[in-house]
């Protein structure tokens, strides 16, 4: 059985308020039109999730209320506040707890660039990949029956984007 993991980083907030609460701030236009495009550039490529575990966090679900609608049928999705700002062991950690075959999550750097980079057996031929900018996108195949025995490295990716490469 194989096992699909969709990370993706939440698209490019806006910081035209330096004062306002980080959990509250949203997506700026930039953001907004990198966010559909990520979810159109899925939904051509059959890169659909069963659900998504999303962060709390406003730029988060604006993210997946941006990607979710280019998908037909749209995948359940799960907020959770343990995914703001999460550390790669306790994304991991959720997904482990997984039952369906696709998994998508949205969250936030460092955590969500640095479990890509942990999963991957090998990183992909792309400069950003390390770095995992705003709605940078990975695909990702494991050879195992459930999420709980998924461990570092033993993810193949399958595909990166992040949205300059679409426009």
């Amino acid at each position: 059985m194989t096992l699909r993991l969709i990370l993706i980083r939440h698209a490019k907030s806006s910081w035209s308020d330096p004062f306002a609460d980080d959990h509250a701030r949203v997506l700026n236009k930039r953001g907004q039109a990198s966010a559909k495009a990520i979810g159109t550039w899925m939904a051509q490529n059959g890169y659909r999730p069963d659900v998504i575990l999303c962060s709390d966090a406003a730029r988060t679900r604006e993210t997946a209320g941006l990607i979710l609608p280019e998908l037909s049928p749209e995948p359940a999705l799960r907020l959770s506040q343990m995914l703001y700002h999460a550390a790669p062991d306790t994304i991991l950690d959720q997904l482990h707890r997984q039952e369906e075959q696709t998994v998508g999550v949205i969250g936030h750097n460092p955590g969500i660039g640095m479990l890509a980079n942990a999963l991957a057996a090998a990183a992909p031929d792309h400069h950003r990949f390390s770095d995992y900018p705003t709605c940078a996108t990975t695909i990702m195949d494991f050879d195992a029956d459930h999420w709980a025995v998924v461990a570092p490295r033993s993810g193949r990716v399958v595909d990166f984007i992040v949205p300059r490469d679409l426009e």
